[in-house]
């Protein structure tokens, strides 16, 4: 994307970026089996498919931000949550670091370097190994990469445990033994295990019950504060983005659409697809409407619309919607849409 998008993400002095993603991508690709092939030979014409779950994104998030990373299942928030902290390979574009280029990094660099990044992971009930103790989970990365000596492990988790507001007696049990809550503390202490200084946190709140949610958000937090952690929050829970996040980025297929400050984006939505969603989040003083869902379903990234990715349930769609890509703009200081009525 240009450098208009880039300097969305980053109001401020160049580089000041803590993080920083330019025109990123990721393909997925189901490479032909061997019927597919002999079936090409005999004139079957079967094509390679294409899942192209983030298109040319440019996002940047500052030092002790936390950005929402908004959008439905299957736009490719939690695609670019991975490829934000390195977990999946870039299929275009670059990663960069305080305004370093992270693929220029090898060996023992890089590795010091991801160290820096960390996930926190959706369900807490498939990312921890039942087979492996807390002690373990926790105290296995920070040995492994020589953060502590193997002799500081038990101290050393115990501290991590009651960072999170866990027992530290309770470390030689497995996670069946936890609740779900529990066992999402124990997710945030593996993580800040190897003292990161970024969290990409992918819905993690979503699978617990919402008094177990409100802890856990209250607990991050508080980890900011004590820490001086920077967020990547990814949800489909506009409330709770509206809660703990700084500023906003909606996705809509995988692409960007809208971004900006919380309160401005919540109290005035530009884009389309961000009215639609807003419009639905709960009020303290319901008033009296017609509920008006999204029309269609969210299109198959294996054959993404042309043009604007929303044109076909878009409900003030125009003829250059199907066409043409709606750039990213600036709309108003720090705000930024990808919409062709903007244009008039």
């Amino acid at each position: 994307m240009s450098s208009i998008a880039r300097k969305t993400f980053s109001p401020g002095v160049a580089g000041a970026a803590l993080v920083e993603l330019r025109d990123v991508s990721k393909r997925f690709v189901k490479s032909l089996d061997t019927a597919a092939k002999i079936g090409n030979l005999l004139g079957a014409n079967v094509k390679e498919e294409v899942v192209r779950a983030v298109d040319g994104v440019d996002l940047a998030i500052l030092p002790g931000e936390v950005v929402g990373l908004v959008g439905e299942s299957g736009c490719g928030k939690s695609t670019l949550g991975r490829l934000a902290v390195g977990l999946l390979p870039l299929s275009g574009g670059e990663r960069y670091w305080r305004g370093a280029p992270l693929s220029h990094l090898t060996g023992d660099n890089a590795r010091r370097q991801q160290l820096k990044m960390q996930m926190i992971f959706q369900d807490p009930y498939a990312s921890l190994n039942p087979r492996m103790r807390v002690v373990d989970i926790v105290g296995e990365a920070p040995i492994a990469h020589k953060v502590i000596g193997a002799k500081a492990k038990v101290e050393y988790v115990g501290l991590q445990l009651n960072r999170v507001g866990l027992d530290p007696t309770l470390m030689r049990r497995f996670p069946h033994q936890f609740s779900g809550g529990q066992r999402a503390r124990i997710g945030i202490a593996r993580a800040l295990a190897v003292k990161p200084e970024f969290l990409v946190c992918d819905e993690s709140v979503a699978a617990l019950d919402v008094s177990i949610q409100a802890q856990v958000l209250n607990l991050f937090m508080d980890l900011k504060s004590a820490l001086n952690l920077t967020y990547l929050f990814i949800s489909h829970d506009l409330g709770v983005v509206e809660h703990i996040s700084d500023r906003v980025v909606i996705m809509y297929l995988g692409r960007v659409v809208e971004a900006g400050i919380t309160a401005a984006l919540f109290a005035a939505p530009n884009h389309p697809y961000t009215q639609a969603l807003l419009a639905e989040v709960g009020k303290v003083v319901p008033k009296k409407r017609t509920f008006v869902p999204i029309k269609g379903e969210i299109p198959s990234p294996l054959d993404p619309p042309w043009g604007c990715h929303f044109h076909p349930r878009c409900p003030h769609v125009m003829p250059k919607c199907r066409e043409v890509v709606p750039a990213l703009r600036e709309i108003a200081p720090n705000r930024f849409s990808a919409c062709h009525l903007n244009e008039r």
